[in-house]
């Protein structure tokens, strides 16, 4: 069987849970995908990602896909505050001279003392400091202290997306979504890196800086054998997964103000047109670096880890059905949740989550949602956010929570695409960026109407002691 004449692109989505792949048509449809799950390995030196496992998975996705698609071109998003050291000219297929460790690794805390005598000032990177290893340049330090001779083996220390790109061209390079991304390795100031690789003497382990939506080289053969796609394919240089879904948004709107609240197992809301200095580091709140490289005022919390352990902990299944009903009894019965759950994450980060009430049968999941819009409505308002907010992810699932966003804040346009695959056609649009037409398909929320939903917001910000 021969593939169609018509031309497809593939876009690699590889997310802190699932990796994902998408064929897209010449409308940027997705038209097949498959998914798996991504889970850490705890073997070895440290916990670190399962990079083999991830890769023939890949592999044997597109050799499917191929067999039918004429697929033109390929690009690779990916979560953030992850890197691989690589020596481009080993013999082993991967590269790696150590594993890519896996973000959550506490392990790392090790080097605090000594790193945060190194680390830039949040004034310099708009990056803070993070629990585990969520800013790279910690993760850097401590695997060059505990593992002195593979380090230096490195050629290059490539972001995720890059070491995928990598993988599929034999070409290296660096880009500034994923290297601005809380890494404590980019100045958003001065677009440029930080003072930490020059300090550490690292600053010649990064290749150069690209734009995301370069033709970064075509596939390479042994690549090519193992998946049937053409030699002609072309490999884009890739982007870190958030600021694939904001620059949609950002073509469309230009200069004017508006908010991305990217869903999953993040939740990072992306306001553009306010200024850094709104920014405050012990509340989770930092610069991204958007594919132009303009900085993008961003606040952050664990939203789908938070949703998990708030179900958990009232008994209550993910997926449970609610509806007003169950949310009124919520707010009737005062019954609420305060922050966190995930080990240091969000505006909150570093307290321990309690439940106040007794939850009502079959109010588990719709206490989670509560939850998570009062959180994201803090988030705003720390951020002082203008204009339009649009809503992608994961939260798009759970319509009423983005109603209850909506009513909690009347004054703002809540819009929610209707596209649950926001990232990737983001991604999908790098590859085509000279030509770029972007729409976003999106519809505007009706509030919900719950009654003291206003008062519950105020008695939920006073008994977390941050009201404003």
């Amino acid at each position: 069987m021969t593939a169609s004449p018509e031309r497809y692109t593939l876009v690699a989505d590889i997310g802190k849970t699932h990796a994902k792949l998408h064929l897209l048509n010449h409308a940027l449809e997705s038209v097949q995908s498959q998914q798996m799950a991504n889970t850490p390995i705890h073997s070895g030196l440290y916990p670190h990602a399962d990079v083999e496992g991830i890769w023939q998975w890949l592999l044997a996705g597109i050799k499917r896909m191929a067999v039918d698609h004429n697929i033109e071109a390929i690009s690779v998003t990916t979560h953030g505050a992850t890197a691989a050291l690589i020596n481009r000219h080993a013999t082993d297929e991967d590269g790696l001279v150590l594993p890519v460790l896996d973000y959550e690794f506490l392990g790392v805390e090790s080097c605090n003392p000594d790193y945060e005598r190194v680390r830039p000032a949040f004034s310099e990177t708009c990056s803070p400091s993070l629990p585990g290893g969520l800013n790279i340049g910690r993760q850097l330090y401590w695997q060059q202290q505990m593992f002195p001779d593979e380090f230096a083996q490195a050629s290059d220390i490539l972001m995720y997306p890059q070491y995928w790109a990598w993988r599929m061209t034999g070409e290296c390079v660096s880009e500034v979504s994923s290297l601005g991304c809380h890494s404590d390795l980019w100045s958003p100031v001065t677009n440029d890196l930080s003072s930490l690789p020059g300090a550490m003497s690292w600053s010649h382990l990064f290749p150069v800086v690209v734009p995301a939506w370069t033709h970064l080289g075509n596939a390479q053969p042994s690549f090519c054998a193992a998946t049937g796609l053409s030699e002609h394919c072309r490999v884009h240089v890739g982007v870190h997964d958030s600021n694939a879904s904001f620059l949609r948004y950002r073509r469309i709107k230009g200069d004017k103000p508006f908010t991305v609240a990217s869903t999953g197992t993040w939740t990072i809301v992306m306001a553009s047109g306010v200024q850094l200095e709104t920014l405050d580091a012990s509340r989770d709140m930092l610069a991204n670096v958007d594919v132009t490289g303009r900085p993008v005022a961003c606040a952050r919390f664990m939203g789908g880890r938070e949703f998990e352990a708030v179900c958990q902990l009232s008994g209550a299944a993910v997926d449970e059905p609610f509806g007003p009903v169950e949310l009124q009894q919520l707010l009737d019965k005062g019954v609420m949740v305060s922050p966190e759950f995930s080990g240091g994450s969000g505006p909150f980060g570093g307290r321990n989550g309690e439940l106040r009430g007794s939850v009502p049968d079959g109010a588990g999941s719709a206490l989670a949602t509560l939850y998570c819009a009062l959180l994201m409505d803090y988030q705003l308002d720390l951020l002082d956010s203008l204009g339009d907010l649009y809503i992608e992810g994961a939260f798009l699932k759970n319509p009423q929570l983005c109603a209850v966003l909506a009513q909690l804040r009347l004054d703002t346009a809540v819009w929610t695409s209707n596209d649950s695959t926001g990232t990737v056609q983001g991604c999908a649009r790098l590859m085509c960026w000279d030509a770029l037409d972007c729409q976003v398909d999106a519809s505007l929320v009706c509030p919900s109407e719950l009654k003291g939903l206003l008062n519950y917001k105020a008695q939920w910000r006073h008994w977390v002691g941050k009201g404003r």
